[in-house]
């Protein structure tokens, strides 16, 4: 029982230690992996070699299919070039297996000892996260010893061994162990060096370890299944396309597991050699047959899978679209999809915007309560993105993402508060203009489509510095609010000479525009709010708010 327990310890230490290396390589890395691949997906052979480069470097094709599925369900790449980085991920991580097969245990305790030491001093750097990743590396090479020892003592045990040898010669029992021990342990490249391990060990037959292995590949495709379960269609189309590719390559390899021992064992050296080679012979094999195969698998995947509107349902109009809960592991791809749905919040708030003023000018109840309803969606965004953004862990933020996180949440309540605005607005105009059936006058309809159409103007310029964060474009949103409470205070001083010359219909809703003119006034100051934590950051906010620009 001890050892039993010794060699489950042990393999929960390599699963973890693999974890550590994935999360520790996202922390530092993610965004500048992001970029690699995004910027290496013009043709399906660079794709492919991106999704190898990064895979090799996270030690996960899990955390690889979560980036590039998340870049396509943002339109920004299409569903063939995903699917052909993913046949490169396969093979990087076979290819990590390989690396780990070999004696590396001299460098266990020089990996721990210097990762700690870097993990303790500079815990909430990038240091300490590089800490982290060395702490995972050691862990992973020193859980591979203890999994050594551990089966070395049970291989002696009796019942061991009628147990594993139900494995010999069931190939589908070893499929479906290989694949169920991948999606418990959120790793294929743990299983695979278990596998390899307990082959050198004498523990199971080469050819279960075989078996073992091509379960693992098609957990590995589960695994991106499962994990991307909730997102949206267009994200879930690259886990289920390669989930196709494995499949295929499974079936067209299984066939053969008997050809590959009895003529190409010979020349691999030991068992552990053997598993981890054979690992990477199937995935190179299965890139190079189905690297033209893409455009075809994506069209299965479509079909396999179509979005909601190729069923004719209806969009989900108020559902956050673009909260993907698999991104979560992934923080600043989390940042970057709570980013997507504050524009998509915003995009709701110029609706309302928009629609306003063709209430306040032609009377238009029915149009009004319609937006009106839009407030409510703009609350339930800002709720999920709020919602959203506190399931992210702040210390795997890098300081670049923990201000974009601050920045999220400031866009979102500013956005929230101009929705309730405008609400209160409509409702005004409903009792106090449509339903006593007044009109402003001329001039002040004037004034007020003037001030509308510059908060137009400076609500796109705010989705403008909060997406990119330039800071000119900060400084000018933030002059235009010192513009509009010039403009703001002159049209009141309008309408009250309008008033002392008796005009009717000022006096009549003399009360309305004052107070609407007031309202577009605040709405204009949480536009601009949106400048501040840009010009903060940058160092262009002076203690008068606004720093002069050197000439």
């Amino acid at each position: 029982m001890k050892h039993l327990l010794n060699l489950l310890a042990a393999i929960a230490l390599l699963v973890w230690g693999t974890q550590l290396v994935r999360t520790g390589i996202l922390r530092v890395f993610g965004a500048s992996l992001r970029q690699v691949l995004a910027t290496s997906l013009n043709n399906r052979f660079t794709a492919a070699l991106a999704g190898l480069g990064v895979t090799a470097v996270v030690q996960s094709s899990t955390a690889t299919a979560l980036i590039v599925a998340a870049f396509v369900g943002q339109g920004v790449v299409a569903l063939p070039a995903a699917l052909a980085v993913m046949l490169g991920a396969d093979i990087g991580t076979s290819l990590m297996a390989v690396v780990f097969s070999f004696d590396l245990s001299w460098l266990s305790p020089l990996f721990i000892f210097v990762g700690v030491v870097l993990f303790v001093a500079r815990q909430s750097t990038n240091v300490g996260r590089v800490g982290r990743v060395l702490i995972g590396l050691g862990l992973m090479l020193l859980a591979l010893q203890l999994v050594t020892v551990s089966t070395g003592v049970l291989t002696q045990s009796a019942a061991v061994k009628a147990m594993l040898a139900s494995l010999n010669s069931d190939l589908l029992l070893e499929l479906t162990m290989g694949a169920v021990l991948v999606v418990v342990s959120y790793s294929s490249l743990a299983i695979v060096l278990l596998t390899a391990t307990l082959a050198a060990s004498g523990v199971i037959p080469l050819d279960a370890a075989l078996g073992l292995t091509l379960g693992a590949n098609l957990g590995s495709g589960l695994l991106s299944m499962f994990t991307t379960a909730r997102s949206e269609v267009a994200v879930r189309h690259v886990p289920l396309g390669n989930f196709i590719f494995k499949a295929l390559g499974v079936l067209l390899a299984a066939p053969f597991l008997g050809l590959w021992l009895r003529y190409v064992r010979p020349y691999l050296g030991d068992p552990a050699s053997v598993v981890v080679l054979y690992h990477l012979c199937f995935n190179l094999v299965a890139g190079c047959l189905f690297i033209g195969l893409t455009a075809r698998v994506a069209g299965w995947s479509r079909t396999l899978l179509p979005a909601p509107d190729e069923k004719g349902g209806a969009a989900h109009g108020g559902r956050p679209n673009h909260l993907d809960p698999s991104a979560l592991t992934t923080p600043s791809l989390a940042i970057s999809c709570a980013a997507r749905e504050a524009l998509h919040q915003a995009d709701v708030v110029e609706t309302m915007l928009r629609g306003a003023l063709t209430v306040i000018r032609d009377g238009n109840m029915e149009l009004s309560q319609e937006l009106r309803a839009l407030d409510d969606q703009v609350d339930g965004i800002y709720s999920a993105i709020k919602y959203y953004l506190t399931k992210i862990s702040r210390e795997a933020l890098g300081e670049d993402e923990s201000r974009r996180w601050t920045d999220i949440i400031s866009f979102t309540i500013n956005m929230e508060h101009i929705g309730d605005i405008i609400e209160r607005v409509l409702i005004d105009i409903e009792d106090k203009k449509i339903k006593p059936g007044r009109s402003f006058s001329e001039a002040g309809m004037a004034e007020i489509c003037e001030l509308h159409a510059r908060l137009l103007d400076n609500l796109r310029l705010s989705m403008s510095v909060f997406l990119n964060g330039n800071v000119r474009d900060a400084q000018k949103l933030l002059e235009e609010k010192a513009r509009f409470r010039d403009l703001e205070r002159a049209y009141a001083t309008a309408h009250l000479q309008r008033l002392s010359d008796n005009t009717v219909q000022s006096i009549e809703t003399s009360s309305l525009h004052i107070d609407l003119i007031s309202e577009l006034k605040r709405i204009n100051s949480h536009i601009c709010s949106i400048a501040y934590p840009i010009l903060d950051s940058a160092g262009a906010l002076a203690p008068n708010r606004l720093r002069a620009p050197a000439h």
